[in-house]
């Protein structure tokens, strides 16, 4: 008995002790790297990663560059009022396109009265703001219902009152405290518990969508600290103590998202996070304080590596290599703050780009083909390059200027040439032509912004010339003529936003004759014209149709 006690607490000692020097390896390579971190700073800043415009009505534009592989757009993340260089007065905030946020800033930061909007543009939060958190009153919304009133302190809730989805009181804050009811989408409950100082503090559980339990224990600081967590079907699957343990965390759904060690009530030591339907290893690697930090593997959906290296604070700092889905090499180099920053690009194991990057752009350095030869130069995101997708096909091919494409370029998929043309800041701007697979021409126009805009033609996959016309934000508006593909008028009049909307259509009959009809602001006329094969009248008055709508 006494063997096994004394056993037992050796191995407690052993593993605290290996918990402890992990930690500290992980704090003392993060130092370390940080050196160089720092010593890049200076880089990082001088190019940022938001720029600002003057709009037309007075207000600032913000953009931010957001990857969408290699090719960078630049979202606008801002638009409102500004003073001394900051945000000051009223403005709104965009995430990928959609408003996240309206209304008051002062000094940079929202300041006064705002509401804030859900993934699906539904109101989620009104009320007062002080240096950019959420303080004094305010209403939390859920599905256009009050699910909380009252007072915030911090972004925390702090003397207020929750309601269920039929407007009934469930719960009640005071100074941070209380015994609460939170409920996730679709008004499943998905915690009840205590709260102190706005934050889970006490006795609490958590729930499935499917009413079982997920943790059922303490918390301490709005973490899990002791207790014992389940999967869907009510199994016990892992256990904390003092916030520490070997975990698996599960979402709503019940599918697995995170396996590995905690230490103080966070993900410290190594561990695996997975997405998808069904779950899928994504990543493997070491965390410190609830982020990746040390070295770690990101992979594919189908079990390849995508991305071996260094992270800094859940972002990846640091040396890396990048591969493509097939197992190659991709790049190698340096990483600052999640983007490539100095290295090596390959296509086929062989050498294609060396240099720098700016925002995953090619800055500085050389172009190689397949014989090791030079051929381009780009200085400061000027000149020319060429980019290859993770599938292992050319991407890009064309001009740069400032880090973006401008000037003649041409896009590839990886059944061939998509794109041959124009860019100006880095979008389809000016003459182009797109084309199916097999370089078949598709388009050939003008284009603005990325869109088919102005004059240009449209031809069949058979290489037939079908339409001509006008165009605007990519859609055909403006004055047009259809053809088919033996090159017999089939309309001509005027499109608005893709459809037929002022002009006359000529329909084609099994017997050869032609019908023509009239369209008035997207309205097909019942009265019509019908020709025989020789372009004769031969009748003309009300027909009857399916429907009376315009068509493509």
């Amino acid at each position: 008995m006494l063997d096994n006690i004394k056993s037992s607490y050796f191995s407690i000692i052993i593993f605290s002790f290996i918990d402890v020097k992990r930690k500290l390896n992980l704090v003392k390579y993060n130092k370390s790297l940080q050196k160089k971190l720092d010593l890049d700073l200076y880089y990082y800043r001088l190019f940022s990663e938001k720029y600002t415009e003057k709009g037309s009505n007075g207000n600032i534009i913000e953009y931010s560059k957001k990857l969408r592989f290699i090719e960078n757009k630049y979202n606008k993340i801002f638009e409102g009022e500004y003073l001394n260089g900051k945000r000051n007065g009223k403005g709104k905030e965009y995430e990928t396109g959609r408003i996240i946020f309206e209304g008051n800033y002062l000094n940079g930061k929202r300041n006064g009265k705002g509401k804030e909007f859900g993934y699906c543009g539904g109101l989620i939060f009104e009320g007062e703001y002080l240096n950019g958190k959420r303080n004094g009153r305010g209403k939390e919304f859920a599905d256009d219902k009050i699910i909380y009133e009252g007072d915030y302190l911090n972004d925390l809730k702090w003397n207020g009152k929750g309601y269920d989805e039929d407007g009934n009181k469930i719960y009640e804050f005071k100074e941070g405290k209380g015994i609460i009811k939170e409920y996730g989408y679709y008004d499943f409950l998905s915690f009840e518990g205590e709260y102190s100082n706005g934050l889970r503090n006490g006795n609490g559980k958590e729930y499935y969508e499917n009413d079982n339990v997920r943790f059922e224990g303490e918390y301490l600081n709005g973490l899990k600290w002791n207790g014992k967590g389940y999967d869907e079907d009510g199994n016990k699957i892992y256990e904390l103590k003092d916030g520490k343990g070997l975990i698996k965390e599960y979402n709503i759904n019940g599918l697995l998202y995170f396996e590995g060690e905690y230490i103080n009530g966070k993900r410290n030591g190594k561990g695996i996070e997975y997405k998808g339907i069904p779950p899928y290893k994504f990543f493997e690697g070491e965390y410190s304080d609830g982020k990746r930090n040390g070295k770690g593997k990101e992979y594919y959906e189908f079990g390849n590596v995508s991305f071996e290296g260094e992270f800094i604070n859940g972002l990846k700092n640091g040396k890396g290599k990048e591969y493509y889905e097939n197992g190659n090499l991709y790049f190698e180099g340096e990483y600052l703050y999640d983007y490539k920053h100095k290295g090596k690009e390959y296509f086929n194991e062989k050498l294609v780009y060396e240099g720098e990057f700016l925002h995953y752009e090619k800055w500085n350095g050389k172009g190689y083909d397949e014989n090791g030869d030079i051929i381009y130069q780009i200085k400061n995101g000027n000149g020319k390059a060429k980019y290859y997708s993770y599938e292992g096909y050319l991407y890009f091919e064309g001009e740069y200027l400032n880090g973006e494409k401008n000037g003649e370029g041409k896009e590839y998929k990886y059944d061939g040439l998509k794109y041959k043309g124009e860019y100006l800041n880095g979008e389809k701007s000016g003459k182009g032509k797109e084309y199916y697979d097999k370089e078949k021409l598709k388009y050939e126009g003008q284009f603005l912004n990325g869109k088919r805009n102005g004059k240009g033609k449209e031809y069949s996959y058979d290489g037939k010339f079908i339409f001509e016309g006008e165009y605007l934000e990519g859609k055909r508006n403006g004055k047009a003529k259809k053809f088919t593909k033996d090159g017999i008028i089939l309309f001509e009049g005027e499109y608005l936003n893709d459809k037929i909307w002022n002009g006359k259509e000529f329909i084609p009959q099994k017997n050869g004759y032609i019908l023509e009809i009239t369209y008035l602001n997207g309205i097909k006329s019942k009265k019509g014209k019908l020709y025989n094969k020789k372009g004769e009248l031969i009748f003309e008055g009300e027909f009857i149709f399916k429907n009376n709508y315009n068509s493509k």
